[in-house]
């Protein structure tokens, strides 16, 4: 594919995350942007706005540009099944997949490809914040809103493109990167990976294409990621929160580790050891372990491409973090409401124990959305046991995808394992079951008050509560 920075590029789906970080990078290099998508509203409502991106609500053959030279898609849609694909392949136009336009961009520069099951978003823009803070001035993009880059892509004179890379349908097989950022690999997406062998085999296949010359940056406290580092042909740079066991036998030049974490009235502390040698103390302001370990990706990434060290530490605190990632939206009748993205088992028991950390004499009141059947099914039993530091547990019903129509589990069935495990283990804890938003929105607005905070859970579009109490859209966020 050769991108002509004449031509015209219309986007199918593109309010998807992904799409609109990828619109936004194509306007900020100079492509005549524009698209199409269902009419609801999205939180990258307000990334698109901001560049002027012109979106038609509804999939129609009305009101298409009067040029369209090249066609992307989201993999949400199929050509043989959406109206717009299907008369523009008809025309002749050519039609590429998200996964391939990025690829072709991203193949150009030197790749940092940010990986892994959990935390992409947030080691992608904060890397990218300290990489442009640092005056590397990098090509970002990142798989959120970040309030900071007023949308969620940075366009940069360097050498440098910063990527979120997303494993989902095999995306990782279009780029070829110089160097990795691999937080963990934690069995998901059960929809298009048949068993863990399979879901392994796409990191492991990625992690080969590193050069010689190039390296990975890797969770030295993750399994699956200390097994994959032996797949890597370039350097291999380790980090950690805890003390490794048989240290001595990992094949590593640098080890980096946190020591001495304190939770302060900002965020967090740590002192940094660099192979067991001081590199000082760093202050964050995003809470939770899984976020010391986010900044140990950061910052090894970053020495690794001789930052400075003390403009790494002065810009690893100023930033404050990617939409509905702990994200604290307001207060409504005293109780701090959060927004987080967090959809895997894994993701959840982070999120509580980083909302445990800042509001521990809080009573917290989780409402969670479980993201499609197949991943509920898959993770049933890690489900039932991740939700232990909440007080009260609302489930809403499953966001369930078309092709999942036919599945029968239901998030009763959930709550009933839940309640079981609550149960055996002697746990008190209130649950509750939801089939609509607006009633979740109208027991919330009963239970408000100053001694609680309400945390909203799910890849979905479970933030609408959260806009619905405090009367406010994505273009106030």
């Amino acid at each position: 594919m050769i991108l002509n920075k004449k031509d015209n590029i219309y986007m199918v789906g593109i309010k998807g995350v992904g799409m609109a970080m990828l619109a936004q990078f194509l306007v900020f290099k100079g492509f005549k942007v524009s698209g199409s998508d269902v009419e609801e509203e999205f939180q990258t409502n307000k990334t698109l706005a901001n560049s002027k991106i012109k979106v038609k609500h509804g999939f129609s053959l009305k009101d298409f540009p009067e040029k369209i030279d090249l066609v992307i898609r989201s993999s949400a849609f199929e050509v043989n099944k959406n109206i717009e694909l299907k008369f523009l392949n008809k025309k002749g136009v050519k039609i590429v997949t998200y996964a391939e336009a990025v690829g072709y961009l991203f193949n150009q520069y030197f790749g940092i490809s940010v990986c892994g099951s959990h935390g992409k978003t947030t080691v992608t823009s904060w890397l990218g914040y300290a990489l442009f803070k640092s005056d590397f001035s990098p090509n970002v993009l990142s798989g959120s809103y970040v309030r900071q880059f007023k949308g969620s892509s940075l366009l940069g004179k360097s050498k440098y493109f910063v990527l979120e890379s997303d494993e989902y349908q095999n995306k990782l097989q279009y780029f070829n990167p110089q160097m990795v950022a691999l937080n963990n690999i934690d069995f998901d997406h059960p929809d298009y990976f048949k068993d863990k062998k399979a879901y392994f085999k796409v990191f492991a296949d990625f992690i080969k294409k590193i050069p010689s010359s190039g390296f990975l940056i890797t969770n030295a406290e993750d399994e699956q990621c200390l097994k994959i580092s032996k797949f890597n042909k370039g350097k291999n740079i380790f980090y950690s929160v805890n003390d490794i066991k048989n240290l001595e036998k990992l094949n590593y030049k640098y080890f980096y580790q946190a020591k001495e974490i304190k939770t302060e009235n900002y965020g967090q502390s740590f002192i940094l050891y660099k192979n067991n040698k001081s590199l000082g103390k760093f202050k964050i302001k995003l809470m939770g372990e899984h976020n010391i370990s986010n900044a140990l990706a950061v910052i090894s990434s970053c020495l690794e491409l001789r930052v400075d060290l003390e403009k790494i530490r002065k810009n690893l605190f100023l930033f404050t973090g990617a939409s509905r990632r702990f994200d604290v939206l307001g207060v409504y009748r005293g109780s701090v409401i959060i927004d987080d993205y967090g959809h895997h088992p894994t993701e959840v028991k982070a999120c509580l124990q980083a909302v445990k950390q800042r509001y521990g004499d809080k009573k917290i009141i989780t409402v969670f959305h479980p993201h499609t059947v197949s991943r509920t099914k898959a993770l049933f039993d890690d489900f039932v046991k991740s939700f232990e530091l909440t007080d009260s547990l609302y489930l809403m019903e499953i966001y369930t995808s078309a092709r999942e129509k036919f599945q029968k589990l239901s998030s009763l069935d959930l709550m009933k394992k839940i309640g079981q495990y609550n149960l055996k283990n002697n746990k008190k804890q209130e649950l509750k079951y939801f089939k609509n938003f607006s009633d979740i929105e109208k027991d919330l607005r009963k239970i408000a008050s100053k001694d609680k905070v309400i945390l909203l859970l799910g890849a979905g579009d479970i933030f609408r509560v959260a806009y619905k109490l405090l009367n406010i859209s994505s273009k106030d966020i």
